[in-house]
């Protein structure tokens, strides 16, 4: 890490911190243990795989109504920390919260869960934001991609203590219930993701910032409003967003019911804990390749070559049958996950005014996460109707079609808007 500043590398290492929660309450161990509690309760596999894309939904709703506001009202200055601490907190407790619930509470795990993810992904909502504060422009893409690539070696190391608590108890060696592992494995997620965060809490300040006004939440409501009336003169954020909301759904709906649509597959639990453990580490030094080849070749082709490979992986994942089939749907998976979230957060943040990087992120936040709620929900219902689970994933194509036909006109990112300072006659400063 001799290469990144004291700032860059504690920014950088709350991905560590938080791509945790990502693997392990997201994509694997609690999708795994809230199948079983669902199944004891006597929810069937389609119905329940359904249930979970609505819980996402319903979390990424909320968070795409808050993203904006809390994010313009942060730009003040010494409010981007306190909001991502408190956020932050709500992440951490709901996640060790969920080690509480009881085994056949299918309904209580999936209310931890929606307020475990509103925490974690308003917390990442300040997170990118903070990128601005931390390093310059010419260094955002391999900043980003480190962040990406260092998020899935640090999220494989508690992940793998926990798969290995929960083999070892289910093979009998640890006096352990799989339930109980799978609690385990939430109290560790929480304890990781928190005292990796230290680093981020002692040493990212906010830099760029608008000074504080005597009602911050009214003037905040004010400048949204003006944002929202003046966005549409930045073509190519616009278009960037459009095309972001598209693509970054499918990438979203894939990584998040990956484990789900494998259970209703029949593969073994243990067999996707292992495949998903694979998935991390091959993803990490894919994430890095992005970001050297964006240097390259540019960040805007890089995007296209990710979302070629999901739209191979929704292909593939329709005539999925066997576990083998679904190691070569984890590592194609792997290639590109990480390179395309990377790239897209640091593309973005090149097209904004620093000053005003929280109030832009917010808008960031509500095109994923509105993104968001209708890739589930798509899978959700799709599943229902037809009683598989491969159609709804297939029908994600479509996503990423659509996202290449806007991408295809969004212009190379030039100079960032500042000139929208001007616009809304507020400015901004570095400490």
């Amino acid at each position: 890490m001799g290469k990144f500043s004291k700032q860059e590398t504690s920014w950088i290492f709350y991905d560590w911190a938080n791509s945790a929660y990502s693997i392990i309450i997201i994509t694997a161990v609690f999708p795994i243990f809230y199948k079983a509690a669902a199944t004891q309760a006597g929810v069937s596999a389609a119905n329940s795989t359904a249930y979970l894309g609505y819980t996402i939904a319903i979390a990424t709703f909320i968070l795409a109504m808050l993203g904006p506001i809390l994010g313009t009202i942060a730009d003040y200055q010494g409010f981007k920390k306190r909001f991502f601490s408190f956020f932050f907190a709500i992440g951490v407790g709901f996640t060790a919260c969920l080690a509480f619930v009881p085994d056949d509470q299918w309904f209580l795990l999936l209310v931890f869960y929606t307020l475990a993810t509103v925490g974690s992904a308003g917390a990442n909502v300040f997170y990118d934001a903070f990128i601005v504060d931390v390093t310059t422009e010419e260094r955002m893409n391999r900043v980003s991609a480190r962040g990406f690539s260092m998020g899935y070696i640090g999220s494989a190391i508690p992940f793998l203590i926990s798969i290995a608590i929960i083999v070892l108890a289910q093979s009998h060696i640890l006096p352990l219930s799989t339930a109980f592992a799978s609690k385990l494995a939430f109290i560790i997620t929480a304890l990781w993701w928190g005292l990796f965060t230290i680093s981020l809490f002692k040493h990212v300040k906010q830099r760029f910032y608008i000074e504080r006004q005597p009602h911050p939440v009214r003037s905040s409501f004010k400048r949204l409003g003006h944002t929202l009336k003046a966005i549409k003169n930045y073509r190519t954020l616009f278009l960037f967003l459009l095309a972001y909301f598209f693509y970054i759904d499918g990438v979203g709906t894939v990584i998040s019911m990956s484990t789900a649509y494998g259970t209703d597959l029949g593969i073994r639990s243990t067999h996707l804990l292992i495949i998903l453990f694979v998935t991390q580490v091959v993803a990490a030094p894919f994430a890095l390749i992005y970001g050297r080849l964006a240097e390259t070749f540019t960040a805007k082709k890089m995007l296209y070559v990710g979302i070629c490979i999901y739209i191979i992986v929704c292909i593939y994942a329709y005539f999925l049958k066997s576990t083998l089939d679904f190691w070569i749907l984890a590592m194609l998976v792997a290639t590109s996950q990480g390179g395309i979230q990377a790239l897209s957060r640091s593309y973005f943040a090149k097209l904004i005014p620093k000053n005003k990087a929280n109030e832009f992120f917010g808008f960031y936040n509500i095109f994923g996460k509105f993104a968001s709620i209708m890739g589930p929900l798509l899978v959700g219902v799709t599943a229902q109707l037809t009683g598989h689970s491969n159609m709804g994933v297939f029908s994600l194509i479509l996503l990423f079609i659509i996202s290449i036909i806007i991408l295809k006109v969004v212009p190379q990112p030039q100079e960032p808007a500042s000139h929208y300072d001007k616009d809304l006659n507020v400015g901004g400063r570095k400490n």
